[in-house]
């Protein structure tokens, strides 16, 4: 089975959630990750900071370099894979995992958060790949994984949040034209997006507490997200229950945050 030790890894937003989760199913191979995220105090609503995040790391078995990175700063960005590659002598994947969302309507969305939003999905998506990139080809390849959702123009998706979906989508565009751009440099680009909700801190700010007795643990996205990564994918589009399916899982239960859940849906999929 082919694993992770020894590659570099740049995760943003990986202070909690399914950033963090990826990071420490990696650095139970042995991976370096480089933990890219703007919490580096204490939040009193959110869980977890870039040191936090580093102890729990290293406690699977990997290394860490946390460093306070806000994805819209193209210097910031510049800066931590600097340090990365200076740290652990390369990039060899890049997951884009931060992101923003407003489920608001065109009227109800200031152009405050349109741009927050396009910054850190679409623009900050990027950036990310464009400053890994160079790095990843001079090692002869490398993966770039983006947190997000197959391409469905079904308008159900765009009608009640048009800007979010854009952003989104925006980070789907980046995997269908990269995959291309740079296959003949033995870098592969995917998306990876879940069936069902994800039991985050954005899960329960949106949709109140209750809601996570609906939704998976962050665990399945790492756990699909190990197979993208120790394989050899182009240009795919994945869901986490698929993928995990055709990889011989099939009891999904430890998954789940309590006895028989009625499983909430996530967005873009029809």
């Amino acid at each position: 089975m082919q694993t992770l030790q020894g590659k570099t890894i740049f995760i943003t937003g990986a202070s909690r959630g399914i950033g963090h989760a990826i990071a420490v199913r990696a650095a139970r191979d042995g991976a370096n990750i480089i933990i890219a995220a703007k919490t580096s105090e204490p939040h009193p609503k959110l869980p977890g900071t870039i040191y936090s995040a580093a102890k729990d790391i290293e406690a699977a078995g990997g290394q860490a370099l946390p460093l306070m990175v806000d994805v819209r700063e193209e210097e910031q960005v510049l800066g931590a894979i600097a340090q990365g590659v200076a740290q652990f002598g390369g990039i060899d994947i890049c997951v884009k995992n931060a992101s923003s969302i407003s489920l608001t309507g065109t009227l109800e969305t200031p152009m405050k958060r349109y741009d927050l939003m396009h910054q850190i999905n679409a623009r900050g998506t990027y950036l990310c790949a464009q400053a890994c990139l160079p790095h990843m080809i001079k090692r002869g390849g490398g993966q770039i994984l983006n947190l997000a959702p197959p391409l469905n123009m079904n308008p159900k998706w765009f009608k009640n949040h048009v800007a979010y979906t854009m952003a989104k989508y925006g980070m789907s565009m980046c995997v269908l034209g990269m995959a291309e751009e740079f296959a003949d440099k033995n870098i592969c680009v995917n998306a990876l997006w879940p069936k069902t909700g994800i039991a985050t801190a954005a899960m329960r700010m949106i949709a109140g507490e209750e809601s996570l007795k609906s939704c998976r643990s962050v665990e399945i996205m790492a756990d699909a997200a190990h197979v993208i990564l120790t394989g050899k994918h182009n240009g795919q589009f994945f869901i986490d229950e698929e993928l995990l399916r055709k990889n011989g899982v099939t009891d999904f239960s430890k998954y789940n945050l309590c006895e028989n859940p009625t499983l909430l849906p996530d967005f873009f999929l029809d």
